[in-house]
């Protein structure tokens, strides 16, 4: 299977499916000597992990992260970071009754006319439990990002029809509610209409947010590498996203020229933008405003209400998805768009290393 690898320099290989012994990723080109212990990345694999309330899955795993290589004494050596956390709740019998048919809404069908085989258990690496090894490498390159002064802040902003207006953002109450939303009052009337989901045998989809700030001016390229396309192609490569937006994103199509340019200033010698409509980039590039990402999370493809299907044979039937399924994604996957943003932006700014011969005279004159 080849698209398992992501990356130029700051490369990720992610490994394991829903139900095999264990997920995993190896991470190759992170420099040697940042400070990385296994409870760095526990602390994002802990936002992702199943269990954390009635709107997630009841699959009980620890998600523990297992540092295999690429650290000593408590630094990366600038060798292949190996992490790896063993599955310990599967429960293949839930899978039984659909291995001869294909799910609605999952790959089960476009996988098996791909390969002419599938793991039916859990989706195999079409399963969101793949998503692990993405985060676990987000936690590396977040921390990366950090000793350069750069911050990501991943919420989520709506839950079905329940969205939260930016002026009432809240970002100290994202960990205050278990659906990682900037305020408790839509948090609680985004749980309302999770339970009515639920008791319709259904679910939602939503909206997540990641702001990035402190980025310096000029990453990405200008051309096929650009900042914008490299983030959106990284956060489309998450299974449950179906679409991406950068700052004003969709709405600039009924905008008008003045209104949708960012005029510049400038004041105690530096150049700032007035507004920030392109999301913080220009022409492919870092413009030093604050990164805005939006993606679309689909609805839970497992529901338990019938629905019909086809098997593998070609045969009309119907199904009703059984085992432990999340009413919605959007939750979970806020850290898996983070982790994504990061381990991209990470790559392009090593990358931008080489993009002028002063940087190269400078780092080889020392």
């Amino acid at each position: 299977m080849a698209g398992s690898t992501y990356g130029t320099l700051f490369k990720i290989t992610t490994w394991g499916e829903s139900h095999g012994a264990a997920i995993g990723v190896v991470i190759d080109g992170c420099p040697a000597g940042l400070a990385l212990c296994e409870k760095d990345i526990q602390v994002y694999l802990d936002r992702r992990k199943p269990g954390q309330s009635k709107f997630t899955t009841a699959r009980q795993e620890s998600d523990h992260a297992d540092i295999l290589s690429g650290v000593f004494e408590g630094r990366t050596t600038g060798t292949p970071i190996s992490i790896l956390v063993r599955n310990q709740d599967q429960r293949s019998r839930d899978y039984g009754k659909i291995k001869d048919c294909y799910r609605p809404g999952h790959a089960d069908y476009t996988f098996d006319a791909k390969y002419g085989f599938r793991d039916y258990r859990g989706g195999g690496r079409s399963s969101g439990r793949e998503t692990i090894g993405r985060v676990a490498a987000g936690a590396v390159a977040s921390k990366l990002l950090g000793q350069l002064g750069i911050k990501l802040t991943s919420y989520t902003r709506s839950i079905g029809p329940i969205t939260i207006p930016e002026e009432e953002y809240d970002f100290s109450c994202i960990t205050e509610n278990k659906l990682y939303m900037p305020n408790n009052a839509y948090a609680e009337k985004a749980s309302a209409y999770l339970e009515e989901c639920m008791k319709n045998k259904d679910s939602s989809g939503g909206t997540i947010e990641c702001r990035i700030t402190g980025v310096p001016v000029g990453i990405g390229e200008p051309v096929f590498n650009k900042l914008d396309a490299s983030l959106a192609r990284g956060i489309m490569s998450i299974g449950a996203v179906k679409g991406v937006e950068i700052g004003d994103g969709f709405l600039t199509a009924g905008a008008l020229g003045s209104g949708n340019n960012d005029t510049f200033f400038s004041e105690d010698g530096h150049i700032y933008k007035r507004t920030n409509h392109s999301g913080g980039t220009l022409g492919g590039l870092s413009d030093g405003c604050p990164i805005l990402i939006r993606a679309a999370i689909k609805p839970t493809p497992s529901i338990a209400r019938e629905q019909e299907t086809v098997t593998r044979d070609r045969e009309n039937t119907s199904i009703t998805v059984t085992g432990r399924h999340d009413p919605v994604i959007v939750p979970r996957a806020v850290v898996v768009v983070e982790s994504m943003a990061a381990l991209t932006l990470a790559d392009l700014l090593i990358v931008n290393m080489s993009s002028r011969l002063e940087n190269l005279k400078r780092f080889y004159a020392e």
